[in-house]
């Protein structure tokens, strides 16, 4: 699929780093209660950690205890979403849609009033106030 931002994946590795290479671009998950963002509630914005396209606002980030940060809903069009089915799951999972990053998977299973649980690694975003 082609977006706005394309790079090959060695310029991406030498962006990203190791890790942050493994979850963004080849659809890795970091340990959960690991991440600097699960349990970060300033105020500002979450952006894709690959293209920094805003993805999430604060005031939609809630403590599902899961272990990663969650959020009830994405800015409108920022996030694409494509089905799943490793691991033995069908779940979906959601891609910045400025970049195509993997940043995680969202489910139907929610606490808010919008029902969805966007279920993010921390190492997918960055925080801006």
């Amino acid at each position: 699929m082609k977006y706005p931002v394309e790079k090959t994946e060695q310029e991406w590795k030498e962006q990203l780093g190791e890790e942050r290479y493994r979850i963004l671009r080849q659809k890795g998950t970091e340990y959960p209660h690991t991440g600097a963002y699960n349990l970060h509630y300033e105020k500002g914005s979450y952006c894709c950690g690959a293209c920094g396209e805003p993805l999430f606002e604060s005031n939609s980030k809630f403590d599902a205890h899961c272990g990663w940060p969650s959020f009830d809903e994405s800015i409108p069009g920022k996030v694409e979403y494509i089905s799943d089915v490793t691991h033995g799951m069908k779940r979906t999972e959601i891609l910045c849609a400025n970049c195509g990053s993997h940043l995680g998977h969202v489910f139907d299973d929610g606490p808010t009033k919008t029902g969805q649980r966007y279920c993010v690694n921390s190492l997918s975003v960055d925080f801006k106030e």
